[in-house]
């Protein structure tokens, strides 16, 4: 079945948000995104109202739609939420998983490890999210999806430095993360809900702390009193 146009700009902006071309907070042009999908007015609002349905856009009145924040109380409610989701996720996945949602996983998993062994660093979250959104689909529950749903927007989208490897400790961190996902489906495969969880939450431990980063501003130097004393007599502290 090919695709409408609709589905096609819909996919399309998801993939802009997650990849930070369309930076969260930032307002959303009509006009010019009707033209570049060559959609009319009326069409390209269905597409924002699907978007603000997934947690994608926001919309509001006499404002038009912008890409949904990453502001600090949305952050604080990702971060107090994120780890009962992914839990509760896991631990249902693994009740519930099938021969052939492990294989599916696997195939996942396997274009993961492509991303991660060229070292792409928006091909490695984008196959994160999709192995973490599949999990979903093998819990099955109505209820759990539509958090899940949003908390891997922003979770992908600060996937995006955690995935940028600078250094050797970033390196060992994905490689970490993708034995993580491996032993996630051996869990899931055998049904064992209590390592599937256990395993859940260190996954998630370890990228927290990259994750903070992006949120947090790097914090200033640290001026012992000596200096401040020196820099005072200079004029130049205040």
């Amino acid at each position: 079945m090919i695709p409408s146009k609709k589905d096609l700009a819909y996919h399309s902006l998801i993939e802009r948000v997650l990849t930070l071309d369309l930076k969260p907070g930032s307002a959303l042009d009509e006009v010019a995104l009707s033209t570049e999908y060559n959609l009319s007015r009326t069409p390209m609002r269905e597409v924002f109202q699907r978007l603000a349905g997934a947690g994608y856009v926001i919309i509001e009145s006499n404002r038009g739609a912008s890409v949904s924040s990453m502001d600090l109380e949305t952050m604080r409610g990702f971060f107090q939420t994120a780890p009962m989701i992914y839990a509760a996720v896991a631990r249902l996945a693994a009740e519930l998983a099938t021969d052939a949602q492990i294989r599916e996983l696997k195939k996942i998993q396997a274009r993961f490890k492509k991303a991660v062994k060229n070292n792409t660093a928006t091909d490695m979250a984008m196959h994160n999210h999709r192995f973490h959104e599949y999990m979903g689909v093998m819990a099955a529950s109505p209820y759990l999806a539509p958090g899940l749903g949003r908390l891997l927007i922003d979770h992908t989208r600060m996937a995006q430095r955690f995935y940028r490897v600078s250094h050797s400790k970033s390196d060992k961190r994905i490689e970490l993360a993708c034995d993580q996902h491996d032993q996630m489906i051996d869990a899931l495969a055998n049904h064992h809900a209590s390592v599937a969880v256990e395993l859940t939450l260190a996954h998630w431990e370890l990228s927290r702390s990259e994750m903070d980063k992006y949120v947090l501003p790097d914090p200033l130097p640290v001026v012992e009193p000596a200096d401040r004393v020196a820099t005072v007599a200079e004029g130049s502290w205040r």
